[in-house]
C-alpha cells in the first residue's frame, strides 16, 4: 500500500514493481484528465526543479524518462552558463558545466511520471479515497483503513498489506494513526525559517534574450532575506517565484508580488519581466517548518516513509523532489537486496532513506539558522565554523571555476560536502 499518489508515491510504487504481487496507490484526489495543477499539490504552482542527482535516480528507475520530459516541453538548463546564480558572495563563475536540470511546471513532471507508472499492470490506483487509519499493532503495521471521499462517504474498509509506504507529504496524518496503534512518537527535528512564496507564470516575450535561460537570486543573511528565481517552462513561458524568510514574506496579490520583486538584491528578474505578459494569477504558499522524522530510530515493522512524509526542507534550496526520487531509488535497492517487500526490506529502506536525507537536511538547516527569526536548528561554536567555511567557498566560487563546479556538485547532491575538503580544493578555497 502506498499512501499518497503524488510524485513521491507514484515513483515509490514504480520502484517496488516486480517485488510485490499487487501495489495499491491510495490518492485522495482524482487526477485531472487534462494537464493541470492539482488541488492536492498546493506547492505545485511554484517553481520546481529536479537536481542532477534526482535526474540520475529517475533515469535509473525509468529509463528514457528524461527524453519524455523533453518531448513534453521541459527545457535543459546547465547549472553554469544557462543558469545565472547570485550567491550571498556574488555571481557564480561561469564554466562549461556538464550537470544540468530539466525545467518544467509541476504538472508536466507529475503527469509524465504518472503515465509511465500507469503502464505497470501490478500497480492500481484508488482515486478519490482517503486513508483513515492503519491496521496492526504497536509492533507491526499490517495494512490500512480506507474510505471513499465525496458527499456520500462510503464505508470504511480494510486492506491488508505486507508493506505500507507513507508518501502523504508534509501534512501526513500518520503520527495520529501510529498513536492509535500504541506506537511511541517517532523522533523528529524541526527547523522553521518562516519562508513564504508567491509565484506567477509569464509569457516569454518574442526575441527575449537574457544572456541565460534561468536566474537565481539568493538570500544574504542577515540583511537580505528575499530571494527570487526565474525558470523556463513549457509553452514559451517563464515561472517566477519570489520568497522571503520570516518577517520578509511577500504580501498577497499582484501588488505584493511586484513589491517583493523590487526588494531583490539584483534587478535582473524584474527587468526581464518588463515586456512579459502575465500568464496566470499570483499564487501564494506557506510551506511550514522543515521536519526530519527519524523512522530509522523508531518505527513499527512493515512501514516506510518517503518524500515529504519522511523529511521536508525549506523549498528555497530546491532539494525536496530530488530527495523523494533518491528515496525511491534506495527503496528499490532494498527490495532487490532482500528479494521482496518484507520486514527486512522495510528496515533496510528506513536506514537508507535517512542516509540520503542527511546531507541535504544539514545543508538546509545550516543556512536557515543564519536568519535570526528562524526557530530550531543547529547552534554552537561548530556552526560558526561551518558558516565561515561556506562563506569562503562562495567567495572562491565567484572567480575560481573549479570551486564553483565542486560547489554545484555538492548542491546538486551528486557529491557529499566532503568534496570541498579535498586538499587541492581546500587550498583554492582558503587562498580565495
Amino acid at each position: 500500500m502506498v499512501i499518497g499518489g503524488g510524485l513521491a508515491g507514484t515513483v515509490a510504487a514504480w520502484a517496488l514493481r516486480g517485488y510485490a504481487e499487487r501495489i495499491v496507490v491510495v490518492e485522495r484526489d482524482r487526477y485531472p484528465a487534462e494537464l493541470a495543477f492539482r488541488a492536492g499539490v498546493p506547492q505545485g504552482r511554484h517553481a520546481h526543479l529536479v537536481l542532477e542527482a534526482g535526474h540520475r535516480a529517475l533515469e535509473e528507475l525509468m529509463p528514457g524518462i528524461k527524453q519524455e520530459l523533453t518531448d513534453a516541453g521541459a527545457t535543459k538548463v546547465a547549472v553554469s552558463g544557462d543558469l545565472r546564480w547570485l550567491s550571498s558572495a556574488g555571481w557564480m563563475a561561469d564554466y562549461p558545466a556538464q550537470m544540468a536540470f530539466l525545467s518544467c511546471t509541476r504538472p508536466v513532471l507529475d503527469r509524465t511520471v504518472l503515465d509511465r507508472v500507469r503502464t505497470e499492470p501490478s500497480i492500481e490506483f484508488l482515486e478519490g479515497t482517503d486513508v483513515v487509519g492503519l491496521l496492526g499493532s504497536a509492533r507491526t503495521v499490517t495494512g490500512v483503513k480506507v474510505r471513499e471521499r465525496g458527499p456520500e462517504r462510503g464505508e470504511v474498509r480494510e486492506i491488508p498489506a505486507e508493506l505500507v509506504v507513507d508518501a502523504a507529504g508534509r501534512s501526513t496524518p500518520i503520527a495520529g494513526w501510529l498513536a492509535e496503534l500504541g506506537c511511541p512518537p517517532v523522533p523528529e527535528e524541526r527547523v522553521d525559517a518562516g519562508v513564504a512564496y508567491a509565484s506567477r507564470l509569464f509569457h516569454r516575450p518574442a526575441g527575449a534574450d537574457l544572456g541565460c535561460k534561468a536566474i537565481y537570486l539568493q538570500t544574504k543573511a542577515p540583511d537580505a532575506p528575499h530571494l527570487g528565481v526565474l525558470l523556463p517552462v513549457e509553452g514559451d513561458r517563464w515561472i517566477v517565484s519570489v520568497a522571503g524568510m520570516r518577517g520578509a514574506e511577500p504580501e498577497p496579490g499582484e501588488a505584493g508580488f511586484d513589491r517583493q520583486l523590487a526588494l531583490l538584491r539584483d534587478p535582473s528578474i524584474r527587468e526581464a519581466l518588463l515586456d512579459a505578459e502575465p500568464a496566470s494569477e499570483v499564487r501564494g504558499f506557506v510551506p511550514g517548518p522543515g521536519v526530519r522524522r527519524h523512522y530509522e530510530r523508531r518505527s513499527p515493522e512493515g512501514l516506510v516513509a518517503v518524500g515529504d512524509a519522511s523529511c521536508t526542507f525549506n523549498p528555497v534550496y530546491g532539494q525536496g523532489i530530488t530527495v523523494s526520487l533518491l528515496n525511491a531509488q534506495v527503496l528499490r535497492r532494498a527490495a532487490l537486496r532482500h528479494g521482496g517487500i518484507g520486514h527486512a526490506t522495510a528496515r533496510d529502506a528506513r536506514r537508507a532513506v535517512a542516509a540520503v536525507s542527511k546531507n541535504p537536511w544539514v545543508m538546509s538547516c545550516t543556512e536557515d539558522v543564519r536568519f535570526a527569526a528562524t526557530t530550531g536548528g543547529p547552534s554552537g561554536a561548530m556552526l560558526k565554523v561551518q558558516h565561515a567555511f561556506l562563506d569562503k567557498v562562495l567567495a572562491a566560487a565567484t572567480h575560481d571555476t573549479a570551486v564553483a563546479a565542486a560547489f554545484h556538485e555538492v548542491m546538486s547532491l551528486v557529491a557529499p560536502p566532503t568534496l570541498l575538503f579535498r586538499p587541492t580544493m581546500l587550498g583554492a578555497i582558503l587562498r580565495g
